[in-house]
């Protein structure tokens, strides 16, 4: 059985593929979280770093603005007063200014603002002799001067506004990004349970299928070989046990039910010729009493005969699958049927009613013969004495529905569902010194599975008991003497059944 198992790589255990399973499906999600960590700290640190510059680039700019104004005040208190503290003063803030403006002309380098500052801060760095007119032009210098300010300040802010849009944008492509991962590794995280829970299911299947098959009894030799963690391939390999072993009981108990069979027919047919030779008056005449207990025992002898066929078609029905199809007249074959149990029906003085025919179909004639033969036996071993029989039948487009009722003790409900099963005796009491087999229903059951048909039970609102046959119309080819050997198998139910 071993060498039946996988060559390639799998894991030991099923507990070594489950944890598995977990490690390479949260692999992609571990990379998902992972990669939106070090794009949420990248985003964090250019955002801080960003604002920090922001906030120095915009105080730097408002500082300009204030020393340009301090500078112009300065010089122009200067020009009135004429205070040296006022001069020192001047000289301080064009430097301050100085320093600034280079430090802005780094966050500014091509600004034509910063450019134009820096060449009036050259031609402002000393005052004029006190010249009335040349002071005047010297102040003048300062409205130019502001304005630059002022512009370059606007230019801090639109420098400003632009690195925060860059931001967004960042911030905007990174969640792109994020989501295009998210949805990737989402992805493969999908497709790898998938991959991990076919892995699994597949040799639970497997084993199912095997299951199934050992159930019905429809084994093949081409099994699947059970591929996956050690625990499901010993259970394939222990289900192949059991399938084996169970086809070895199953082929000891038909060999038993045929010696059986045999061993029983050989005995009763001596029986019953002895019976026969005594009822003829070769021994001699015989009274009436010993008439009685001949006929007794002659009809002992005939049901156990019956039930001995009975066994005999259970056990023929378990091998022989094929059936022959012929066009046959249902209602001759009902006829043929209560002909043969005229006695019977006479003795328990069952009304019968069957239907007119003629009623052509396609069946097995053997299958068919059996079912109605089981289920008037049936009617005759449990139905009312002196009640009645009914035999309908109804051709529809594509099934043949066939009913016998009969009046008696309706079927309890807990014997419904176990009704067909082979063996089983009902609660229901059989009238009559001899106790049946309970295969005849079984059997009756068999042959129409085999058709392709169906044997129910089923409420009628005149009879306490009524079976429905069903079988649907055939559409295959007769040949030129009206037979068609057609292979069919016989249901899964019914295989578990027989098993």
């Amino acid at each position: 059985m071993t060498k039946r198992v996988s060559r390639r790589w799998r894991p030991r255990s099923l507990l070594q593929l489950v944890l598995l399973a977990f490690l390479v499906v949260m692999l992609p999600l571990g990379i998902l979280m992972y990669q939106a960590g070090q794009a949420l700290s990248e985003l964090s640190r250019l955002a801080d770093v960003s604002a920090r510059q922001a906030v120095e680039e915009s105080r730097r700019a408002r500082m300009l603005s204030n020393l340009a104004l301090d500078m112009e005040r300065s010089a122009r208190q200067y020009a009135v007063l004429e205070q040296e503290s006022l001069l020192d003063i001047y000289a301080e803030r064009h430097n301050e200014f100085t320093e600034l403006l280079a430090e802005q002309r780094r966050f500014l380098p091509r600004d034509p603002d910063v450019l134009a500052l820096e060449e009036q801060l050259l031609l402002l760095s000393q005052l004029p002799e006190l010249d009335a007119e040349a002071l005047e032009v010297w102040l003048a210098l300062f409205g130019p001067f502001a304005e630059h300010v002022e512009s370059m300040r606007q230019a801090t802010n639109q420098q400003i506004d632009a690195r925060i849009e860059m931001i967004r944008s960042r911030a905007e492509a990174v969640q792109s990004r994020l989501w295009l991962q998210t949805t990737a590794l989402v992805s493969s995280s999908l497709l790898l349970m998938l991959l991990f829970s076919w892995l699994i299911i597949r040799p639970v299947r497997q084993l199912e299928h095997r299951i199934l098959s050992i159930g019905s009894g429809v084994e093949t030799n081409d099994r699947d070989t059970i591929q996956g963690p050690a625990e499901l391939v010993q259970l394939g390999d222990r289900l192949d046990w059991l399938s084996t072993r169970l086809s070895d009981l199953e082929a000891q108990k038909q060999q038993f039910l045929r010696h059986m069979s045999h061993e029983l027919k050989t005995p009763l047919a001596s029986v019953r010729e002895g019976s026969a030779l005594l009822a003829d008056g070769v021994a001699g005449e015989l009274s009436p009493r010993q008439r009685e207990i001949l006929s007794l025992i002659d009809a002992s002898g005939r049901e156990l005969q019956r039930l001995i066929e009975q066994l005999l078609d259970y056990n023929l029905l378990q091998h022989n699958q094929r059936i022959t199809l012929e066009r046959v007249d249902v209602a001759t074959l009902v006829k043929t049927t209560l002909a043969k149990h005229r006695l019977a029906l006479e003795h328990k003085g069952m009304r019968v009613t069957a239907f007119d025919g003629p009623l052509d179909w396609v069946v097995d004639r053997t299958a068919v013969g059996r079912i109605l033969d089981n289920l008037v036996s049936n009617a005759i071993a449990y139905g009312e004495d002196g009640g009645d029989l009914l035999i309908r039948a109804h051709a529809g487009r594509d099934h043949l529905f066939l009913d016998v009722a009969n009046s008696g003790e309706p079927i309890a409900d807990n014997d419904r569902a176990r009704l067909f099963e082979p063996f089983y005796q009902g609660r229901s009491r059989r009238r009559g010194p001899l106790k049946g087999s309970g295969i005849g229903l079984s059997v009756a059951a068999d042959c129409a599975r085999i058709q392709n048909g169906s044997l129910v039970l089923v409420e009628d609102r005149e009879f306490e008991v009524c079976f429905r046959l069903t079988l649907p119309r055939r559409g295959v080819p007769l040949t030129q003497s009206g037979e068609n050997t057609v292979p069919v198998e016989v249901g899964d139910s019914a295989r578990s059944e027989a098993s």
